[in-house]
């Protein structure tokens, strides 16, 4: 059971991230799985992925740790509180000489735990007119290693607008949070087939064309 400081923060943060944002989820037919999976996302935001825990029904975001930069959340005593105990994220060593674990490691045993996991493939904020960045690999290895979990694709929409790039007061707006329906890899699928797919699924939950910007 979490310490009443640790809860009583989570629920802060996710009662001013709805007060904010006016979020609003829109879920596949079929719901999310019913075991661990990935939630990945487009990012172009520092908020993004405190506004999909934010909506997930309160047994699954207990159960759903992000993937974040350790560099970051380590930094000062309140995002090693907030990074740590509020959001229990996977936090990953960007520079490879500062890691003592393999990261696709750390991933694939959170899941073994019982864990969703958020994550963002393009790796950084898209800060671009595109309406997402390349992928990275990562994402590929994880599943290569836990073929068995399911993928689920998400779309966040105005985000970027509520926290532009340099503010630090947001910007109320609505936003909207849309999951698609989960993923699976395929037999013998490619890295760089299996990246397009995701890219082509997440890309089809935008309400911009898919030629648009951000």
């Amino acid at each position: 059971m979490k310490p009443l400081l640790t809860t009583v923060a989570a629920t802060v943060i996710v009662l001013f991230a709805r007060a904010v944002t006016a979020v609003r989820a829109i879920w596949p037919e079929q719901g999310l799985p019913a075991r661990p999976c990935i939630y990945f996302a487009n990012h172009s935001s520092h908020g993004d992925f405190v506004l999909i825990w934010a909506v997930l029904p309160p047994r699954r975001r207990q159960q759903t740790r992000p993937v974040a930069g350790a560099e970051y959340w380590l930094k000062s005593r309140l995002t090693r509180f907030i990074g740590r105990d509020v959001f229990n994220a996977v936090l990953i060593a960007r520079e490879r000489d500062q890691r003592t674990q393999n990261p696709i490691e750390q991933m694939a045993e959170a899941i073994d735990a019982g864990s969703s996991l958020i994550l963002f493939p393009e790796g950084t904020r898209n800060q671009t007119d595109a309406p997402v960045l390349p992928f990275k690999s990562g994402i590929f290895h994880l599943i290569a290693a836990r073929p068995e979990t399911e993928i689920v694709p998400v779309w966040i929409n105005n985000l970027n607008r509520v926290m532009p790039k340099g503010e630090f007061v947001p910007i109320p707006l609505i936003c909207t949070v849309t999951f698609g329906d989960p993923l699976r890899i395929t037999p013998d699928e490619d890295k760089d087939a299996f990246l397009e797919r995701l890219k082509i699924a997440l890309l089809a939950l935008s309400p911009r064309p898919a030629g648009g910007g951000e």
